[in-house]
């Protein structure tokens, strides 16, 4: 027997091999199954509120904030945090309002 018959004899035949298909992790991977990328969630803030806030804060925009009971408070924004907005006011005293009583506020110039 010469070399290249020996070699030959013992390599296995070439052939590719290819695991069966998972259905399960397909479906784990995309999450709907059906082949489709899911789309992602939307983020939990746009920062658009804080934007806003800034953006009126640096203008010392005049501003009108509509109460839940439908009160009118005019003045400008002078900061904000999570829960309450300091309205500073001419010829008033200044208020601290809480978010959640706000129904909601505009330009004073926009009427």
């Amino acid at each position: 027997m010469s070399y290249t018959n020996r070699h030959e004899a013992d390599v296995a035949p070439s052939r590719m091999f290819r695991p069966p298909f998972d259905f399960r992790r397909q479906a784990r991977n995309n999450g709907n199954g059906n082949g489709k990328q899911m789309k992602a969630a939307p983020p939990e803030a746009t920062n658009a509120e804080n934007f806003y806030y800034l953006k009126q804060m640096n203008a010392k925009t005049p501003m009108v904030v509509v109460l839940t009971d439908g009160e009118q408070v005019r003045g400008w924004i002078e900061w904000y945090d999570r829960a309450s907005i300091k309205v500073n006011r001419e010829g008033a005293p200044n208020l601290l309002i809480q978010k959640h009583c706000i129904k909601y506020l505009y330009k004073q110039e926009e009427e």
